[in-house]
């Protein structure tokens, strides 16, 4: 009786739903809510992000070609700018709207998934809207990377170090003026303070300038390997200080000795002072070690002529400056 009970209950159920529309489950809400498609807005990202890259190329160019810093700067602003007007229209029309808090449902159909991340991976082997605006993003910050890191190059030679230590400095060559005259002995007075150049070579390298001073040789006291370096009392150093490489541009020359200090030559930068009576020895300042000294020698009529290069390494020390 009691399985019978449960068939007429059975039946009953079946005759009163039929007939009725089976009820709709509402859709499952979206974990993430997604934005409207904006095919407009990634291209004009993209195009964007290309500009930048290019304008940022553009610094690298520009500052490897020496060109002023009013160009340099508007390179990089516009490279900035156009960065800037990316991240805020992907922002308002690339980015989601909102994300909800409740976590991924659970996978409930394995092969499905399988075959969307199939077609996915397929349709991955085209160029399209996502991958390029991946790539122009990329290829603006490799660009931007470059530019940022280009001055870095003004430091100092990167791959060749070497030519730090080289000078146009060799026997036999002549000293003259920044007119290109040749400088001679009889040129250099007491107390006059004179800038001169190699002859022939590039004023702009770091061991070309030097200065020349005239002292009396009584006062002369340089190093005993020195004693023929500074013909009728007339010397010449590095014109590059030891300590920041500023230029060495001052001379002291003492009007009343007797209260007065001898005779030296000073950085106007950080008043390293250098005593050319004994070699360009410190007496004063922050410099570690002494000016580097050019021997000389007096030609044939007269013009003032090198003997070698310099009695040590030209530019500042960096490092165990005291040592």
């Amino acid at each position: 009786m009691r399985r019978l009970g449960r068939w007429v209950v059975a039946a009953v159920v079946l005759l009163l739903g039929r007939g009725q529309r089976p009820r709709e489950l509402p859709p499952p809400e979206p974990v993430v809510g997604g934005a409207a498609p904006a095919p407009k807005a990634e291209l004009l990202v993209i195009g964007l992000l290309i500009l930048s890259a290019a304008f940022a190329v553009a610094f690298v160019v520009v500052y490897a070609g020496g060109a002023d810093t009013q160009l340099l700067g508007l390179a990089l602003g516009l490279c900035f700018a156009l960065l800037a007007v990316a991240s805020v229209v992907t922002a308002f029309r690339l980015a989601p709207p909102e994300e909800a808090e409740e976590p991924y449902p659970e996978p409930s159909h394995p092969t499905e998934i399988a075959e969307v991340e199939q077609i996915v991976v397929e349709s991955g082997r085209h160029l399209t809207r996502g991958k390029l605006l991946g790539l122009a993003a990329g290829g603006a910050g490799t660009a931007l990377g470059l530019a940022l890191l280009a001055p870095v190059a003004s430091l100092g030679p990167v791959f060749d170090t070497s030519r730090l230590r080289r000078e146009p400095w060799r026997r036999g060559v002549r000293l003259v003026d920044a007119e290109g005259r040749v400088l001679r002995a009889e040129d250099i007075e007491l107390d006059t303070l004179h800038t001169a150049f190699p002859e022939g070579a590039d004023p702009e390298n770091l061991a070309s300038p030097i200065v020349v001073v005239r002292l009396e040789p009584v006062r002369l006291d340089l190093p005993p390997d020195r004693s023929n370096w500074a013909p009728a009392g007339i010397l010449a150093y590095s014109k590059i200080c030891t300590h920041a490489g500023c230029a060495v541009s001052l001379y002291r020359a003492p009007h009343y000795e007797p209260t007065r200090p001898r005779p030296a030559l000073v950085c106007p930068c950080h008043y390293s002072t250098f005593d050319p009576a004994t070699g360009g020895t410190v007496i004063f300042g922050p410099a570690g070690r002494p000016l580097p000294q050019l021997p000389l020698a007096v030609g044939p009529e007269g013009e003032l002529i090198a003997l070698g290069g310099f009695s040590g390494a030209v530019g500042p020390s960096w490092s165990g400056v005291r040592e």
